[in-house]
């Protein structure tokens, strides 16, 4: 019996990468897609190899075609990182909306039912907290987010209209902050730049006071949540993310004392719009998903830095921007 096919965009990327090993434990035949523009080879370079592991190096964006039937596509092909937001704003917006509705296309075409990876961003800067899937969001369309949150939004929409209209089966992830291993070192996001930062013995950079919040999620447990999702019953959007809330500021000591670094925090102005409160109500989940995170931020971190400090020195010192430090945590 021929085993059924996912097809994984944005498969070469932190997540995706760890959905196509997940996809393929559980005995699936995997197409990952991806067209590189923030994807990396190395992250599926143990799967090339495997008979059940097809990769297309292909945008989304563009007309997409696969060959033969299709189970379940997975659309998690976007940037995600603020510094990517400012050096490809049309891709961003472009793969959220175009490469949206041609995946949700061809979901219709083979009978295929359809995880779209949403955002906590799609909140923008909260005025509701601990963050529930009923609240619209603070979102500013114009500001230096608005590419990569309108981009979500708009992909929730039209997902759910696909529902609606055709009765296409669909389901939504809200993601919030997720980490671990095959993160980009120097994305702009907060784990990763503190980590970066510790390794190459650089000050640790906080915006604003540091009392801002943030909650962080293993990358094991979210990609459990999103197969339980996936394999639900519910259309409608769901938060995933680990409620266990930290300040920027007590977040940099711990990343200074798991590192051993003996530098020290400095403070830069708070960036535009950058969001003040960050923590899911994840009562769905554990209602609909039977689902609640498992691996502590301390366990984490220790495998994520361990990681990091694999990664040759080349990538420990390579800057995405050469305006690095201004961007957004």
């Amino acid at each position: 019996m021929a085993k059924e096919q996912v097809l994984v965009t944005g498969a070469a990327g932190f997540l995706g990468s760890h959905l196509c090993d997940r996809f393929l434990q559980e005995g699936y035949k995997v197409v990952g897609m991806d067209n590189l523009i923030t994807g990396d080879l190395r992250n599926v370079e143990h799967l090339m190899k495997l008979p059940d592991f097809e990769f297309y190096h292909h945008d989304v964006s563009k007309f997409v075609h696969v060959p033969g039937p299709i189970r379940y596509i997975l659309h998690f092909a976007s940037p995600a990182s603020p510094i990517d937001y400012l050096k490809i704003p049309i891709q961003t917006l472009k793969v959220g909306s175009l490469g949206t509705h041609n995946l949700l296309g061809l979901a219709r075409a083979k009978g295929a039912r359809i995880l779209v990876a949403s955002t906590s961003e799609v909140y923008g800067d909260p005025l509701v907290h601990p963050q529930t899937e009923e609240y619209y969001g603070n979102v500013n369309p114009i500001g230096p987010r608005g590419v990569y949150d309108e981009a979500k939004r708009f992909q929730e929409a039209i997902t759910m209209a696909y529902h609606t209209y055709h009765q296409l089966e669909t389901r939504i992830v809200r993601i919030f902050n997720t980490y671990g291993p095959r993160m980009r070192l120097n994305d702009g996001r907060v784990l990763p730049a503190f980590i970066g930062q510790a390794l190459r013995g650089e000050d640790l950079t906080v915006f604003g006071d540091g009392s801002q919040t943030r909650s962080f999620c293993y990358v094991d447990d979210l990609v459990e949540g999103i197969y339980r999702l996936l394999l639900s019953d519910y259309p409608y959007p769901v938060n995933i993310g680990n409620p266990d809330e930290i300040t920027i500021g007590q977040f940099a000591e711990e990343i200074i004392q798991l590192t051993g670094t003996r530098q020290k925090v400095i403070y830069q102005p708070l960036p535009k719009d950058d969001p003040k409160q960050r923590q899911p109500d994840i009562s769905k989940a554990k209602k609909i998903l039977g689902w609640t995170p498992k691996v502590s931020r301390q366990e984490g971190l220790k495998i994520t830095y361990e990681y990091f400090k694999s990664l040759p020195t080349d990538v420990l010192y390579h800057r995405e921007h050469k305006d690095f430090d201004k961007y957004i945590q």
